[in-house]
C-alpha cells in the first residue's frame, strides 16, 4: 500500500535558484535550498551548536553554518569534515507549483 507523506510547504516562485529558506512543516524546521530545477531538503539546526543554517551561505550544492563555518552537503547532509552524515534530508518535489516536502 503506497502512503504520500509529501506535505505543501512554499510556492515555488517563493525560492529562486541558487537560494535557501527555512520552512516549518509539521513542526519540523527544514531547510530548502534550490540548484536549478531541484529543491533539497536538509534539517535547518547544524548539529555542534544549534545554530540556524538559512542564515549561512549557500555555494553549489554546499551550506556552511554561519556560527562557525561547519560545511554541509543539502543533497545527503553530510558534514564534509568527517564525511558522515549528521543532517536529516527530507526528499522534495515541485507539483503544482507548490514546493512540497515528505514527512515521516
Amino acid at each position: 500500500m503506497f502512503i504520500d507523506n509529501f506535505m505543501p510547504s512554499i510556492d515555488e516562485a517563493d525560492l529562486k535558484d541558487g537560494t535557501m529558506k527555512m520552512v516549518n512543516v509539521s513542526g519540523k524546521d527544514i531547510l530548502l535550498a534550490r540548484i536549478g530545477n531541484e529543491v533539497f531538503g536538509v534539517s535547518n539546526i547544524c548539529p555542534c551548536r544549534g545554530c540556524d543554517l538559512s542564515k549561512g551561505k549557500l555555494e553549489g550544492y554546499i551550506v556552511s553554518c554561519p556560527c562557525h563555518d561547519w560545511k554541509f552537503d543539502v543533497r545527503t547532509g553530510v558534514y564534509l569534515k568527517t564525511n558522515k552524515k549528521v543532517l536529516t534530508i527530507y526528499r522534495c518535489k515541485i507539483e503544482n507549483g507548490k514546493i512540497h516536502i515528505e514527512i515521516f
